[in-house]
């Protein structure tokens, strides 16, 4: 077909979207290729294509779209942020950080470049606390300024005989790792303390939305911009608003430049600073965020005493955990289930030493990005340097949420990445009885897993250096009985915790937002 005006290419891609939602992959790529195919000359369907195929794990063909784009179009500044975004999803972060650096040369003002670059940041383990810290106090000037300057502290009006009225701003109160982990929160604030808005600027809807809508007064903001958002906190009167984003995708942290709240408050969604000064504070804990890290933030450093994050399994987790599988296939299995932009060279060199140490041991991966044959080779290959058999590895691409939870029974041992560790991830390995072994760095980031072990009384499983974590991962490794009981307690040593005890982390949350709120009265 040569006539591009008679092909509807955003209904061809809706439907190759719905057999890549099914798992019909072949079909998925070639419905994309096909559009691609009739559309060469069309910037919006080569960069929807792209973007398509990356959010699947397809990097090398999202990535071929995306050089076509940038050929057919060199001044746009969208297929260089897809490159970018795809070095950062294949832990090529020399080349996200070389191609950012350029973006923000050309376009020091555009807002998701400068957001991009300082989340990519995060994973890059060769950028250093201060460089990162640098950057996000620029990105703070910059938002100051694009808001029209700094402003004042809007009136706190006093508390007595009534509830803190908290806002709750994201892009994710959706099944992501954000809604999952803030929704149970929600439910159970009290109500004679809180009163709950939720501001959504997300584009998902789904049985986690349902679950907030009804704990909270929701708004779906998405449609209207920062001066209009900004104006609409200020109407429903809110004394703390919190943002739950970051840096990260979909953010509306500009908002919080316009000062529509007394009190401003970072929290769970991200993991540096802000860099903004008219946030007031950043919520994390005693593991998170030992002294040397407040020097990092230009919000003031406050610690839940239970830890910044309260966790809950999804409904549709296995009821049952089962046996380490080394106890039937003779062999231990390692394991992780993290995004691959935290596979960086270091994080693999130190896991073939361990599979080098245990020579008959197995190590799986699995991210959506493992859907990438060249993603796979190059992985691959990179064991094999390391004089690590690649047939000891397996790569596992994407599969439905409740599917991943079950092949943690092939799993004996996690290996966390340093040092962006895992969030979500880990408490779901730890929820079916695997045992993480992690390394706390410097950066916030590197340190969520060691939180999380140290909340449940499992301090032991994080190392202070490279070799530190490769003896305990292979003494796990060598005591198939230490595994049985971790596996088998795991649960009840997780529920008897703070990490699960959502109506006390409530409580804390209140009593840390009611007391800043009563201290900038004074």
């Amino acid at each position: 077909m040569n006539n591009t005006n008679a092909f509807n290419w955003q209904q061809a891609l809706q439907k190759a979207l719905q057999h890549a939602q099914c798992a019909r992959f072949d079909v998925f790529l070639d419905r994309c290729q096909r559009i691609i195919d009739i559309c060469p000359s069309e910037l919006d369907a080569l960069l929807a294509v792209a973007s398509t195929l990356t959010s699947f794990g397809f990097l090398t063909a999202a990535e071929k779209c995306y050089r076509h784009a940038r050929k057919i179009a060199p001044g746009n500044v969208r297929p260089v942020m897809g490159l970018a975004d795809i070095a950062r999803d294949a832990s090529d972060h020399a080349e996200c950080r070389r191609l950012y650096a350029a973006l923000l040369q050309h376009l020091p003002d555009h807002e998701i470049v400068c957001r991009n670059a300082l989340l990519s940041l995060e994973y890059d383990p060769q950028a250093d606390d201060e460089t990162r810290f640098v950057q996000a106090k620029a990105w703070g000037v910059w938002a100051l300024a694009k808001a029209g300057g700094a402003r004042p502290r809007p009136p706190l009006r006093p508390l007595a005989g009534r509830p803190l009225r908290i806002g709750y701003l994201s892009a994710d109160f959706c099944q992501h790792t954000v809604g999952l982990l803030v929704k149970d929160i929600l439910a159970a604030h009290d109500s004679t303390r809180i009163t709950a808005y939720a501001y959504s600027v997300g584009q998902v809807t789904d049985w986690v939305t349902a679950k907030i809508k009804a704990a909270c007064t929701f708004r779906n903001v998405t449609a209207i911009d920062d001066v209009a958002l900004a104006n609409l906190i200020r109407q429903d009167e809110i004394d703390v608003l919190v943002d739950l984003s970051g840096h990260t995708a979909g953010s509306r942290l500009t908002v919080f430049a316009h000062r529509p709240a007394p009190v401003q408050v970072s929290w769970l969604g991200y993991f540096a600073t802000t860099g903004l000064s008219a946030m007031d504070a950043v919520l994390l804990d005693q593991w998170h965020a030992p002294r040397e890290v407040e020097s990092l933030f230009v919000e003031q450093v406050i610690r839940l005493p239970g830890g910044r994050i309260c966790y809950t399994p999804v409904h549709f987790a296995p009821a049952e955990v089962s046996a380490p599988p080394c106890l039937q296939n003779g062999f231990v299995t390692f394991g992780s289930f993290n995004n691959t932009g935290k596979l960086n060279d270091e994080v693999l060199a130190v896991w073939a030493q361990i599979l080098a140490a245990a020579p008959h041991s197995r190590l799986v991966l699995k991210w959506r990005t493992f859907q990438d044959g060249g993603l796979c080779q190059r992985v691959r290959a990179t064991f094999a340097r390391l004089g690590i058999d690649p047939a000891r590895i397996e790569l596992r691409g994407a599969s439905f949420h409740v599917d991943m939870l079950k092949e943690y029974g092939d799993v004996d041992i996690a290996l966390d990445p340093f040092p962006f560790t895992g969030g979500l991830t880990s408490c779901e390995a730890l929820w079916m009885g695997v045992p993480v072994v992690t390394w706390p760095q410097s950066r916030v980031v590197s340190r969520q897993t060691f939180a999380f072990l140290s909340a449940i009384g499992l301090p032991e499983l994080a190392g202070s250096s490279a070799d530190e974590y490769i003896r305990i991962a292979l003494k796990l490794a060598r005591d198939p009985a230490l595994l049985t009981q971790l596996r088998q307690g795991m649960r009840a040593r997780m529920r008897a915790s703070s990490l699960m005890d959502a109506p006390q982390f409530a409580r804390q949350l209140e009593h840390a937002l009611i007391g800043l709120y009563n201290d900038l009265q004074i």
